[in-house]
């Protein structure tokens, strides 16, 4: 049982309000915001599918915190999804950070190479799964937003066919300090990053579909 460091609403605001990204970074966000809302205008339903390589870190960490932004500023019909382009697992670094900040994991079908899990929070009007599989996967909706979140995702996928549109949010790998004394401190900032400009992201789609 992981204890939980930071309550999730606390952590998501705090990762907004402590973001430092450039302009060009801000308008790719917004970008994707845009991109979101005009699909909605002709379409009942948007998701978004992010894609990493082996959707085991980053892109898991992009669809729970889009999952849990869509429930905060209370969106209707936006539903988050990942996948990589092979399959590995949902790691373990992964799980335990994002349960740090409130997020509930149960395993609903046990693997030892891919746990199946279930992805709530508390006061959660519903829960996703979360799993390592390829994006195209049978349980990652359609249509879909493709939003690359890694470098090498991105040059390995130059053309994702199912996609109605793609962007690249690149993402630090916090991999890099498995097994060291800055693990946790590393995927932390990886976790407050993805969230913190979703917020922005999903703050923009409210805004704009209250206009």
């Amino acid at each position: 049982m992981i204890k939980t460091t930071f309550k999730t609403k606390d952590f998501f605001e705090a990762a907004k309000n402590d973001l430092v990204i450039s302009e060009d970074r801000k308008n790719l966000l917004y970008s994707i915001a845009d991109k979101i809302v005009e699909e909605l205008e002709d379409r009942d339903k948007i998701n978004l599918n992010f894609i990493c390589t082996h959707n085991s870190r980053r892109s898991q960490m992009a669809q729970v915190w889009s999952f849990y932004a869509i429930e905060y500023f209370e969106l209707n019909n936006i539903f988050s999804y990942s996948g990589g382009t092979e399959v590995t697992a949902f790691h373990r670094n992964t799980v335990k950070c994002l349960q740090k900040t409130g997020f509930e994991f149960s395993v609903e079908d046990f693997s030892h190479q891919n746990p199946l899990y279930l992805i709530t929070f508390k006061g959660a009007k519903k829960s996703i799964q979360g799993f390592s599989k390829i994006f195209d996967n049978e349980n990652n909706d359609y249509p879909y937003i493709a939003i690359t979140t890694c470098d090498h995702a991105d040059e390995n996928c130059p053309f994702i066919p199912d996609a109605i549109h793609r962007f690249h949010l690149p993402y630090i790998d916090p991999k890099v300090a498995d097994n060291t004394d800055l693990q946790n401190e590393k995927y932390l900032e990886t976790s407050k990053t993805v969230a913190g400009e979703l917020f922005l992201v999903f703050e923009e789609i409210k805004r704009m579909m209250n206009e």
